[in-house]
Protein backbone atom coordinates (compact mmCIF):
# COMPACT_ATOMS: atom_id res chain seq x y z
CA UNK A 1 0.00 0.00 0.00
CA UNK A 2 1.46 3.57 -1.23
CA UNK A 3 1.40 6.43 1.08
CA UNK A 4 -1.34 8.02 -1.01
CA UNK A 5 -3.27 4.57 -0.48
CA UNK A 6 -2.86 4.76 3.50
CA UNK A 7 -3.44 8.64 3.83
CA UNK A 8 -6.88 7.94 2.06
CA UNK A 9 -7.72 5.16 4.59
CA UNK A 10 -6.46 7.43 7.38
CA UNK A 11 -8.95 10.21 5.90
CA UNK A 12 -11.86 7.76 5.67
CA UNK A 13 -11.88 6.68 8.58
CA UNK A 14 -11.24 10.16 10.44
CA UNK A 15 -14.48 10.54 8.75
CA UNK A 16 -16.38 7.26 9.42
CA UNK A 17 -15.83 7.76 13.28
CA UNK A 18 -17.47 11.65 13.24
CA UNK A 19 -20.05 9.68 11.22
CA UNK A 20 -19.97 7.27 14.49
CA UNK A 21 -21.01 9.92 16.15
CA UNK A 22 -23.29 11.11 14.22
CA UNK A 23 -25.39 8.34 15.09
CA UNK A 24 -25.40 10.14 19.04
CA UNK A 25 -25.93 13.42 18.03
CA UNK A 26 -28.52 14.44 16.28
CA UNK A 27 -26.80 17.36 14.24
CA UNK A 28 -24.56 15.33 12.22
CA UNK A 29 -26.00 12.20 9.52
CA UNK A 30 -24.36 9.46 10.84
CA UNK A 31 -24.56 6.41 8.90
CA UNK A 32 -24.35 8.36 5.48
CA UNK A 33 -21.42 10.02 6.24
CA UNK A 34 -20.11 6.73 6.71
CA UNK A 35 -20.97 5.66 3.77
CA UNK A 36 -19.85 8.79 1.91
CA UNK A 37 -16.12 8.00 2.99
CA UNK A 38 -15.86 4.56 1.25
CA UNK A 39 -17.45 5.71 -1.54
CA UNK A 40 -15.90 9.01 -2.26
CA UNK A 41 -12.84 6.61 -1.10
CA UNK A 42 -13.61 4.34 -4.05
CA UNK A 43 -13.90 6.97 -6.73
CA UNK A 44 -10.33 8.64 -5.69
CA UNK A 45 -8.39 6.16 -5.24
CA UNK A 46 -9.94 3.61 -7.46
CA UNK A 47 -9.68 -0.24 -7.62
CA UNK A 48 -6.93 0.27 -4.50
CA UNK A 49 -10.00 1.62 -2.55
CA UNK A 50 -13.05 -0.76 -1.36
CA UNK A 51 -14.16 -3.26 -3.88
CA UNK A 52 -17.21 -2.19 -5.19
CA UNK A 53 -19.71 -5.03 -3.13
CA UNK A 54 -18.33 -3.72 0.01
CA UNK A 55 -19.67 0.04 -0.91
CA UNK A 56 -22.91 -1.74 -1.91
CA UNK A 57 -23.14 -3.20 1.59
CA UNK A 58 -22.24 0.19 3.01
CA UNK A 59 -25.12 1.64 1.22
CA UNK A 60 -27.37 -0.89 1.83
CA UNK A 61 -26.65 -0.91 5.99
CA UNK A 62 -27.26 2.70 5.47
CA UNK A 63 -30.74 2.70 4.15
CA UNK A 64 -31.49 -0.10 6.73
CA UNK A 65 -29.90 1.80 10.10
CA UNK A 66 -32.24 4.77 8.71
CA UNK A 67 -35.24 2.45 8.43
CA UNK A 68 -34.41 1.20 12.15
CA UNK A 69 -34.08 4.72 13.43
CA UNK A 70 -37.32 6.09 11.43
CA UNK A 71 -39.47 2.68 12.54
CA UNK A 72 -38.03 3.01 16.05
CA UNK A 73 -38.92 6.41 16.82
CA UNK A 74 -42.21 6.23 15.56
CA UNK A 75 -43.14 2.65 16.75
CA UNK A 76 -42.20 4.06 20.47
CA UNK A 77 -43.27 7.33 20.15
CA UNK A 78 -47.14 5.73 19.06
CA UNK A 79 -47.15 2.56 21.15
CA UNK A 80 -47.24 4.86 24.48
CA UNK A 81 -49.66 7.31 22.82
CA UNK A 82 -47.77 10.52 20.90
CA UNK A 83 -49.10 11.71 18.20
CA UNK A 84 -47.02 13.67 15.01
CA UNK A 85 -47.04 16.51 17.05
CA UNK A 86 -45.02 14.03 19.80
CA UNK A 87 -43.12 12.99 17.25
CA UNK A 88 -41.83 16.56 16.01
CA UNK A 89 -41.50 17.86 19.47
CA UNK A 90 -39.59 15.03 20.35
CA UNK A 91 -36.82 15.67 17.72
CA UNK A 92 -36.61 19.25 18.01
CA UNK A 93 -35.90 18.52 21.89
CA UNK A 94 -33.07 16.72 20.79
CA UNK A 95 -31.78 19.40 18.55
CA UNK A 96 -31.89 21.82 21.50
CA UNK A 97 -30.70 19.01 24.27
CA UNK A 98 -27.48 19.48 22.59
CA UNK A 99 -26.54 22.50 24.44
CA UNK A 100 -27.27 20.96 27.77
CA UNK A 101 -25.25 17.53 27.16
CA UNK A 102 -25.09 14.86 28.22
CA UNK A 103 -28.75 15.71 30.24
CA UNK A 104 -30.26 17.17 26.88
CA UNK A 105 -29.81 14.30 24.54
CA UNK A 106 -32.83 12.08 26.83
CA UNK A 107 -34.31 15.47 28.63
CA UNK A 108 -34.33 17.50 25.68
CA UNK A 109 -36.83 14.69 23.34
CA UNK A 110 -38.84 13.79 26.47
CA UNK A 111 -39.60 17.84 27.37
CA UNK A 112 -40.53 18.84 23.69
CA UNK A 113 -42.05 15.79 22.86
CA UNK A 114 -44.39 16.97 26.21
CA UNK A 115 -44.65 20.32 25.70
CA UNK A 116 -45.77 19.67 21.94
CA UNK A 117 -47.95 17.16 22.96
CA UNK A 118 -50.01 19.54 25.42
CA UNK A 119 -50.44 22.02 22.77
CA UNK A 120 -52.21 19.75 21.30
CA UNK A 121 -55.11 20.08 24.10
CA UNK A 122 -53.45 16.84 25.97
CA UNK A 123 -53.13 16.60 29.60
CA UNK A 124 -49.76 16.64 31.64
CA UNK A 125 -50.06 12.48 32.25
CA UNK A 126 -50.70 11.86 28.75
CA UNK A 127 -48.13 14.20 27.35
CA UNK A 128 -45.89 12.59 29.63
CA UNK A 129 -46.81 9.06 28.42
CA UNK A 130 -46.01 10.33 25.00
CA UNK A 131 -42.48 11.73 26.16
CA UNK A 132 -41.49 8.72 27.95
CA UNK A 133 -42.58 6.75 24.38
CA UNK A 134 -40.48 9.22 21.97
CA UNK A 135 -37.26 9.09 24.50
CA UNK A 136 -37.30 5.35 24.37
CA UNK A 137 -37.98 5.18 21.03
CA UNK A 138 -35.18 7.67 20.22
CA UNK A 139 -33.03 5.73 22.21
CA UNK A 140 -33.95 2.36 20.33
CA UNK A 141 -33.15 3.76 17.08
CA UNK A 142 -29.69 5.48 17.94
CA UNK A 143 -28.51 1.80 19.51
CA UNK A 144 -30.02 0.45 16.04
CA UNK A 145 -27.39 3.06 14.64
CA UNK A 146 -24.80 2.36 16.42
CA UNK A 147 -24.22 -0.65 15.79
CA UNK A 148 -24.87 -0.51 11.75
CA UNK A 149 -22.76 1.97 12.00
CA UNK A 150 -19.69 -0.23 13.90
CA UNK A 151 -20.68 -2.76 11.34
CA UNK A 152 -19.90 -0.22 8.45
CA UNK A 153 -16.57 0.59 9.99
CA UNK A 154 -15.32 -2.66 11.02
CA UNK A 155 -16.40 -4.02 7.18
CA UNK A 156 -14.55 -1.08 5.31
CA UNK A 157 -11.56 -1.59 7.76
CA UNK A 158 -11.29 -5.55 7.69
CA UNK A 159 -11.33 -5.53 4.05
CA UNK A 160 -9.15 -2.71 3.47
CA UNK A 161 -6.49 -4.39 5.83
CA UNK A 162 -6.91 -7.67 3.81
CA UNK A 163 -6.67 -6.24 0.02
Amino acid sequence: MSATELMAVVVALLVMLVGLLGCVLPALPGTPLIFAAALIHRLVIGVTGPAWWVVIVLGVLTLLSLGIDFAASSIGAKQLGATWRGAVGAALGAVFGLLWMPFGLILGPFIGAALLEMTGGREWRHAGKAGVGAVLGLLAGTIGKVACSIAMIGLYLVHMLLR
